[in-house]
C-alpha cells in the first residue's frame, strides 16, 4: 500500500480484507496493509473504537472477523482500481461495452457512484471502449453458479442434471472441487460419484443444483487450473499417439496440457490422450508445432492429418502440367 495513506484510511482498508477474507490474522493483515502487527492490531482497535464489532480467535483456525450485522461504509476505490474493473470487465465479456447488455448496466452503476476524480477516466473508458465478441464465449445461468460456488465454499456434495453436447440428460452426484474459467468457458472441476472419477462439466450445461448434506474434502494441494487441464486432454472417443524425435525438454514448452500426457520414449518422446474432434487436434494443435512429429495413433488422427496435408499441397499446386 501507498506509505502516505493516513491512520483512518488503512483501517478502512483493514476493514474490506476482513470482510472479503473473515479469520485473517494480524500477519496477514500486517503484509496486507504494509505495516508492522502492532499497526495492524492498532487499526483494528480503530475499527472496534467506531463501534465496529471485530471479534478475535487464539489458534490454528482463527483470526480477526466481522461480527454479524455489521454495515460496511461505501467501498473507496482508487483510478487505477477503477480503470482495472472496467477493463477486466470488458475483457471477460465484451458484450459488456453494449449498454443494453446485463452486467453493462451493473457496471455502470458502479462507475457513476465513483467521485469524479477517481471514475471519470472510467466512465470514458466504457462509454468509448469496443470489444470483439469471443464466439466461442458461454454465459452459464448466474444461479446455477451461484449453487455451484456456494457448495464449492461449503463443501458439499450436490447432485447436478447435466446435458451433454449430443443433447442427453443425466443426474450425478459430485464434489464440487472448483469453479475454473478457461477461454471463456467455465467448468466444473469434481469427483463425479456416479464414474468414480475426475471430472470436468461445462457449467453452462449443468440444467439443476441440489445441494445435499454430505460434506468432503478437495484434495490436499488442489491446483484446479493445473487438474482441469490435464483432465481435458483423457477419456474422449478418439486415441491419439504423436512420436517425437527429441527429449520431452525440448518438446514440452510446446504441448499444451489438453493435448495429452508427454513422456519419454528412447532417445525421444510420445505425446499419448485423447480427442473428441480429431480434425481441430490436427489443424488446431498439430499444424503449428516447430518441431518434426509423426502421427502413429489412432487412425481417426492419422485420416485427419493425412487430409490437412493434401489440402496444404493442393493450395500451393500449380496448374495442371506446371510444376509449382
Amino acid at each position: 500500500m501507498p506509505n502516505d495513506l493516513s491512520p483512518t484510511a488503512r483501517a478502512l482498508r483493514a476493514l474490506e480484507l476482513l470482510q472479503v477474507r473473515p479469520g485473517t490474522t494480524a500477519t496477514e493483515l500486517a503484509e496486507r496493509l504494509g505495516v508492522t502487527e502492532r499497526a495492524a492490531r492498532r487499526y483494528v482497535e480503530i475499527l472496534r473504537e467506531a463501534g465496529i464489532p471485530v471479534t478475535s480467535t487464539r489458534g490454528p483456525h482463527g483470526g480477526y472477523r466481522l461480527g454479524r450485522g455489521t454495515r460496511l461504509p461505501p467501498v473507496h476505490f482508487t483510478q487505477a482500481e477503477a480503470l482495472g474493473l472496467v477493463m477486466a470487465v470488458l475483457s471477460g465479456q465484451p458484450g459488456a461495452a453494449d449498454p443494453e447488455d446485463l452486467v453493462s448496466a451493473a457496471l455502470g452503476k458502479v462507475v457513476k457512484a465513483l467521485p469524479e476524480s477517481v471514475g471519470s477516466q472510467a466512465a470514458l473508458l466504457h462509454a468509448y471502449a469496443s470489444a470483439a465478441p469471443d464466439p466461442y464465449a458461454t454465459r452459464p445461468d448466474p444461479a446455477i453458479t451461484g449453487e455451484l460456488v456456494g457448495a464449492v465454499a461449503a463443501r458439499h456434495r450436490v447432485r447436478i442434471t447435466y446435458r451433454g453436447e449430443a443433447g442427453a440428460e443425466w443426474v450425478a452426484e459430485v464434489d464440487p472441487w472448483s469453479l475454473v474459467v478457461r477461454y471463456g468457458r467455465w467448468y466444473l472441476l469434481c469427483h463425479s460419484h456416479r464414474a468414480d472419477a475426475v471430472r470436468t462439466y461445462r457449467v453452462d450445461r449443468v440444467r439443476t443444483v441440489e445441494t445435499t448434506a454430505q460434506r468432503f474434502e478437495p484434495p490436499a494441494g488442489l491446483d484446479p487450473v493445473a487438474v482441469l487441464e490435464e483432465n481435458l486432454g483423457v477419456g474422449w472417443a478418439y486415441p491419439t499417439r504423436v512420436v517425437f524425435d527429441l527429449p520431452p525438454a525440448e518438446v514440452a514448452r510446446w504441448i499444451r496440457p489438453p493435448m495429452g500426457r508427454l513422456e519419454p520414449l528412447g532417445d525421444g518422446s510420445v505425446l499419448v490422450g485423447s480427442t473428441r474432434n480429431p480434425a481441430m487436434y490436427a489443424q488446431e494443435w498439430l499444424a503449428v508445432l516447430p518441431v518434426p512429429f509423426r502421427v502413429e495413433g489412432g487412425e481417426e488422427l492419422r485420416t485427419a492429418v493425412a487430409d490437412l496435408a493434401a489440402r496444404f499441397t493442393a493450395a500451393v499446386a500449380g496448374p495442371p502440367g506446371r510444376t509449382p
